[in-house]
């Protein structure tokens, strides 16, 4: 097992954050190259790692991260490989990226992950939200004894269904074809149509488009990719023996409730659900997130019976 040390980030100067967010914004240097994290907390308090999912970054777990620093722990919030402020493919001398670098499976990106751990020490309590779940559990189940325990935050047992795919589906030919621009604005008209929508305040609106804009292409279909694909690995990890929950919005919509009962329950952990919140429990209603997720730890992070809520 890894021990804990320093990890080598930085500090920088100007952070260009348009979220409110009040926890620094650091470079973390790995042998797979820099990410960009918000990190706060006493470095030698037990470490917490949060990971976006897709079109999401670090701000997303913003309202979350002093708050359990506060609590003791360490925490690090990242952008996974071009996700808004860490860099994607990066063009050599031909202009060609390498394999690697256009390489967004989940393996790949758990990879990344890993890479970031060790930079970071271990072992982590780890918390993947949406695609980032898919991709930490990929980290988890290719090294586990790198983990203290891991928190599945409104993810799935594999890539989404059928009716979560005309997005994805629209993505690839509009980008390729009209550009990033196109395909937020896109993605912003099929929202608006949606049931319910409500526009968020201004500031937010100019964040989430620069966010997205400002994110890696590749990325995007990359990412896009794996979603659809990912296959169901809930026995894989199962068998890690990791201490593991799963938590979830009540009003959670891309993974619904039932998928989530299931997959705990073939898990045989504990299920944790966060009343008031949808898919983005940590924006939706911060206070029982952190609560959940603090108090879950403090037990010991060990599995509770089979399916519990």
């Amino acid at each position: 097992m890894m021990q804990r040390r320093p990890a080598p980030t930085v500090e920088l100067a100007e952070p260009r954050q348009l979220a409110d967010v009040d926890v620094p914004l650091v470079s973390i240097d790995t042998r797979r190259g820099s990410y960009a994290a918000l990190q706060i907390g006493d470095r030698s308090a037990p470490h917490v790692l949060l990971v976006p999912g897709f079109t999401g970054s670090k701000e997303d777990f913003a309202p979350i991260l002093r708050p359990i620093a506060d609590q003791g722990y360490f925490v690090t919030a990242l952008d996974q490989r071009g996700q808004y402020q860490t860099p994607g493919a990066r063009l050599s001398a031909d202009g060609v990226p390498s394999e690697e670098e256009t390489d967004y499976s989940t393996s790949a990106l758990g990879e990344d992950l890993l890479a970031v751990v060790e930079a970071l020490g271990s072992p982590i309590h780890l918390i993947g939200h949406s695609f980032g779940g898919l991709v930490s559990r990929a980290a988890v189940i290719a090294r586990p004894g790198a983990f203290a325990s891991f928190v599945l935050m409104d993810s799935g047992p594999s890539g989404v269904d059928e009716s979560q795919r005309e997005r994805l589906d629209l993505l690839r030919p509009v980008l390729l074809e009209y550009g990033i621009e196109a395909v937020y604005q896109g993605m912003e008209m099929l929202a608006a149509g949606e049931e319910g929508y409500s526009p968020p305040p201004p500031e937010l609106a100019e964040f989430l488009h620069t966010r997205f804009v400002e994110s890696s292409p590749t990325m995007l279909l990359g990412m896009g990719d794996a979603l659809l694909s990912e296959p169901d690995r809930v026995d894989e990890l199962k068998a890690t023996g990791l201490p593991i929950a799963v938590l979830h919005g009540r009003d959670e919509d891309v993974w619904l409730p039932p998928v989530q009962q299931e997959m705990a329950q073939r898990l045989g952990v504990e299920r944790i659900v966060i009343v008031d919140a949808a898919h983005s429990p940590a924006a939706d209603n911060p206070q029982p997130t952190i609560d959940a997720l603090v108090g879950f730890w403090r037990r010991g992070a060990s599995p509770a019976a089979e399916g519990a809520s």
